[in-house]
């Protein structure tokens, strides 16, 4: 996102000597992409950046997957996943000691993305993950996220980018509902889609946000609040390439001072928030395919959101989307608020995903179809994750399967 920012205390020369009130110098890092190729930023830390004490192994939670295979449409419920049980003793909570970042479930995945989620009440430990960028979508509650370049305060309904290898921890707050995030991770970066930027990166004017409606991470530093000889030994928490299930391992790396260490930083690469409310959806006279949804984009995969919006104004206009097949995609959608036309009688509902394979022509329920003629405005709010290479099911995906969902279209057929 090449959208220059700068926080803190930096020098007015880059690659030269900056000197901290003590007369010491600060240590320059360039966090780039691609090399030295892309876009990048430079941090000024008061200690080391390489210097660790100690290191071990991070078991991560189950990161394996099966395939969709006979392939299927699935419905899967991740709000069961952490349901409370009335009748568990104690009243305990299936969130309660879970952070955002060891407690997430794996629900789909392959080798350019991983789908999780994960409903959390404790702080996460301090977390990188090396293997690439991070789109964390809030579905309920709030959070501060304390990073390397500063604070983001996130709420419902915020997409949260972390780029790779930023050190950052989730710390949500305890009023109110629990912080409920859908978590996407890429094995590549993750950026506004290209054709609504600029060849030199600005977001242009067709495009159905700006970089007014981008959050950056601000200050003040975290450095201040940790003081500039915070002695204390800190674990980061270390997602990156290996030979687990998924090509990914875990490692923990024990820091001799706080990793939160930078006095002040420029660049183009940071982390940023944007509210999916912000989003103004592009509608037309018929129905407009989902293209028009997107928000970023990833290697192989694309991310869109459907909002609340007019939709189709010819006299004639079928609102609901036309069946269609999934020839070169997996289509993943999270349904996260509203009244979702196409998918009434199938049983979905808030905080379900779901899952039409490619390959598996799919479309509105029997009767939403005929239903939605003069309908002239969807309520409705979901997240999409169109992938362009099968997408396998994790132990959470197993787990929240209804079972049902591939015979609903036969269920409920209308009578001719």
């Amino acid at each position: 996102m090449a959208h220059y920012q700068s926080a803190g205390f930096i020098p007015p020369k880059r690659h030269t000597q900056h000197r901290l009130d003590n007369g010491r110098l600060a240590y320059e890092e360039l966090m780039g992409e691609e090399g030295f190729s892309s876009d990048s930023s430079l941090l000024y830390h008061r200690n080391i950046p390489s210097t660790i004490a100690d290191s071990r192994i991070w078991d991560l939670a189950d990161q394996s997957t099966e395939p969709n295979h006979p392939i299927i449409p699935m419905h899967l419920k991740l709000h069961d996943l952490f349901a409370v049980d009335d009748t568990a003793p104690g009243g305990a909570t299936p969130y309660q000691g879970v952070d955002v970042v060891t407690g997430r479930r794996l629900v789909l995945g392959n080798g350019d993305v991983r789908i999780s989620y994960v409903v959390a009440d404790t702080p996460s430990p301090y977390y990188r993950n090396a293997i690439g960028d991070e789109c964390l979508y809030v579905e309920r509650g709030s959070a501060r996220v304390e990073t390397t370049f500063g604070l983001i305060e996130a709420a419902e309904g915020d997409y949260v980018i972390i780029p790779r290898a930023t050190n950052h921890r989730w710390v949500p707050d305890t009023d109110g509902e629990p912080l409920r995030v859908y978590c996407i991770e890429a094995n590549s970066h993750i950026a506004p889609p290209k054709r609504y930027l600029s060849r030199f990166g600005q977001l242009l004017e067709h495009s159905p946000y700006c970089e007014r409606d981008l959050r950056p991470a601000g200050g003040p530093l975290l450095a201040e609040d940790v003081g500039a000889d915070a002695a204390d030994a800190t674990d980061v928490y270390i997602k990156h390439r290996g030979n687990g299930p998924g090509g990914i391992v875990g490692t923990v790396h024990t820091l001799p001072t706080h990793p939160l260490d930078v006095i002040g930083w420029d660049g183009c690469l940071y982390p940023y928030a944007f509210n999916v409310r912000d989003f103004e959806p592009i509608t037309g006279r018929v129905h407009q395919p989902p293209p028009v949804h997107q928000v970023f984009e990833g290697d192989n995969f694309v991310i869109c959101n459907f909002v609340p919006r007019k939709v189709d104004y010819h006299p004639l206009s079928i609102p609901v989307p036309y069946y269609h097949s999934n020839v070169d995609s997996d289509e993943i959608m999270f349904y996260v608020d509203g009244d979702y036309e196409a998918r009434k009688g199938s049983g979905i509902g808030k905080g379900s995903i779901s899952v039409h394979p490619g390959g598996y022509s799919h479309g509105p329920q029997p009767g939403a179809y005929e239903n939605s003629v003069g309908i002239d405005y969807f309520d409705e709010l979901a997240v999409m994750i169109d992938t362009f290479r099968p997408l396998e099911i994790g132990e959470a995906g197993r787990a929240s399967d209804d079972g049902l969902y591939a015979s609903s279209w036969s269920r409920n057929l209308p009578s001719n």
